[in-house]
């Protein structure tokens, strides 16, 4: 991989030295961003590749340029290896993303205004899940469900009641800050009752499905959807799985409803992702996240921070600060200050604002793959504890950027790339 880049070098060097000072970012740093992962050296080659050259629009067999037969049986790859891996009896894999693929999903069966069930923002749900200024809440009419605020889990009575209440044409489940597992079954019996569809976005724990580590949501959703970044540890793109009888409006949703030609690199990159996913490989991996997740939390919480829910079933934690006397923007500005990169993150009832915010999001996909066990997610929340007590001492602060910079060396990335 040491070439990769020999020709940006020379004929633009200011973006060679950004990749340079990113990539000694990552190797040296802690990256705890529960939404991040290091792909496999492949899929950095096929989204670099020669399949970047080729326009497409349409499907294997019915494109509307010439010269795509190449690229018919990539995506056919894709699509029937993404089927397997999942257990679903269709799959779409142009989205260009997370967000496209969810606006495809509402674009198949729903019409501007039609009443949908989501999960809410500041409890853990998604952008595209019915926030105001998002597209899904300026097309459809949201109501919204929540946590129940003992337990800080998703409160099924309450889902069943607003269903049966606002007789919603979806429900929508999944989130992008939820540590628990969720109870697909249940939603789908609820789903059921209402005459509502059941849509489930597992963007963040697909790896973690896919590995067979957590329960999926494939048998019991009309529709599902995903990127292949986060725990799935690949390209960045998304992709849906649906019911075969929903094949043909889903298609057409993404293509011609929201997209044009696709991305045919990021597709091949996408299809290796959903090969490399069914390897003992990665299903090791994937229970490795779930431990170390749970070894990070169990050691935070026996130095004096509070976990929403009381810990974890995924690959994510969310800290209430409170207990440290911390914010969210000022913890996550100084860990970054010492190389550990988190996000601010609202916590259920959170009284500060949605800038500053009363938790951080953890998560421990990037140190996983990079090889880091159980011991050392407890060097990492020392670490963090040193940070929180000591958040004004920038004596304690240097010997902490120093004890990051030697834990994240000790487990090397990209060997060999723009050395």
């Amino acid at each position: 991989m040491s070439d990769r880049l020999e020709k940006l070098k020379h004929s633009d060097p200011i973006l060679y030295e950004i990749c340079q000072r990113e990539l000694k970012r990552q190797r040296k740093g802690l990256e705890l961003i529960a939404s991040e992962s290091f792909v496999p050296a492949e899929v950095l080659e096929l989204q670099g590749s020669v399949l970047t050259n080729k326009t497409a629009e349409g499907y294997p067999g019915k494109r509307y340029h010439a010269g795509c037969a190449v690229m018919d049986d990539m995506e056919r790859l894709g699509v029937e290896r993404a089927k397997a891996l999942f257990g679903a009896e269709h799959a779409n894999i142009q989205p260009l993303g997370g967000s496209s693929a969810n606006q495809a999903v509402y674009f198949s069966v729903l019409q501007p205004g039609d009443t949908i069930l989501g999960m809410k923002l500041d409890q853990g749900g998604h952008l595209t899940h019915g926030y105001s200024m998002n597209f899904s809440g300026k097309t459809y009419t949201f109501f919204d469900y929540g946590l129940d605020p003992v337990t800080e889990t998703i409160d099924y009575e309450s889902v069943e009641r607003l269903a049966q209440l606002h007789k919603p044409k979806m429900i929508v489940a999944g989130a992008s800050a939820y540590p628990r597992l969720i109870d697909y079954e249940r939603l789908g019996s609820i789903a059921k009752s209402a005459g509502a569809y059941l849509f489930v976005d597992i963007a963040h724990i697909a790896g973690l499905i896919a590995g067979g580590v957590i329960p999926s949501p494939v048998p019991h959703a009309d529709f599902v959807t995903s990127t292949t970044t986060k725990t799935l540890a690949g390209a960045r793109g998304g992709f849906i799985l649906c019911r075969e009888k929903y094949a043909k409006v889903v298609d057409s949703a993404v293509f011609p409803g929201i997209q044009g030609s696709m991305h045919m690199h990021t597709m091949a990159a996408k299809a290796f992702t959903f090969g490399y996913a069914m390897t003992d490989a990665f299903k090791a991996y994937a229970k490795q996240v779930v431990e170390n997740a749970a070894a990070l939390g169990e050691a935070l919480e026996e130095r004096g921070f509070r976990l929403v829910s009381g810990g974890t079933d995924n690959h994510l934690l969310l800290v209430d600060l409170r207990t440290k006397k911390l914010t969210g923007k000022h913890f996550e500005q100084v860990l970054e200050s010492v190389g550990i990169t988190v996000n601010k993150n609202m916590i259920p009832q959170d009284p500060e604002k949605p800038m500053v915010t009363s938790g951080v999001r953890v998560g421990v996909t990037a140190m996983t793959i990079k090889g880091m066990g159980t011991s050392e997610m407890r060097e990492i929340a020392e670490l963090m504890t040193r940070v929180a007590d000591h958040h004004e001492n920038p004596e304690i602060l240097n010997e902490v950027s120093k004890a990051v910079v030697t834990l994240a060396e000790r487990f090397p990335l990209y060997e060999g790339f723009l050395d």
